[in-house]
């Protein structure tokens, strides 16, 4: 989007500006996230209404870097994120590379087991409800007409301040 001054935004195709594989590799785990349960699939959902699923792919992909950004910036993890999946994904990693494999025995609770299937069943629900979550965020956004961080104007009626604030009052 280029914008300046008090000229309405003007909204231009998506750019293909920065390394192509990199941009190739956001759009991949953006449609993966758009299949997931979770407040990502309910944003994709949303853009793709009104715009079309590529555009909505390529939100989410933006959506994405943004995420991470704050994370690295805030050394915070994922607030949507599962546990008991990442814990068998790094495992699986680990295994890969050659970490021994500990058939048979029981793992510490510092966690290397494999979530059990009321475990992933928890943490799906949990997902399940963060959608539904955002879902309601975006209704009310919609219901008090700031959809979108939109400024429909309907709040702006007369000048608070300065000369024509006074012009405005005065008979």
């Amino acid at each position: 989007m280029h914008q300046s001054g008090s000229e309405p935004a003007k909204h231009g195709r998506i750019s293909k500006q920065g390394p192509g594989p990199v941009r190739g590799l956001l759009v991949e785990a953006a449609w993966h996230a758009a299949r997931t349960t979770g407040p990502l699939r309910a944003f994709h959902q949303r853009i793709a209404a009104r715009r079309g699923a590529n555009i909505a792919t390529v939100a989410v992909a933006r959506k994405l870097v943004v995420i991470a950004f704050n994370m690295l910036r805030r050394g915070e993890d994922y607030a949507f994120g599962r546990p008991a999946l990442y814990r068998e994904k790094i495992r699986r990693f680990e295994l890969m590379l050659g970490a021994p494999r500990q058939q048979g025995k029981r793992l510490t609770a510092a966690g290397r087991t494999f979530a059990t299937v009321d475990q992933r069943r928890l943490e799906k629900e949990l997902a399940g409800q963060s959608e539904a979550a955002y879902r309601r965020l975006v209704a009310d956004w919609t219901a008090t007409g700031g959809a979108c961080g939109r400024d429909t104007g309907a709040r702006i009626q007369r000048p608070s301040e300065g000369i024509a604030a006074r012009q405005a009052t005065s008979p």
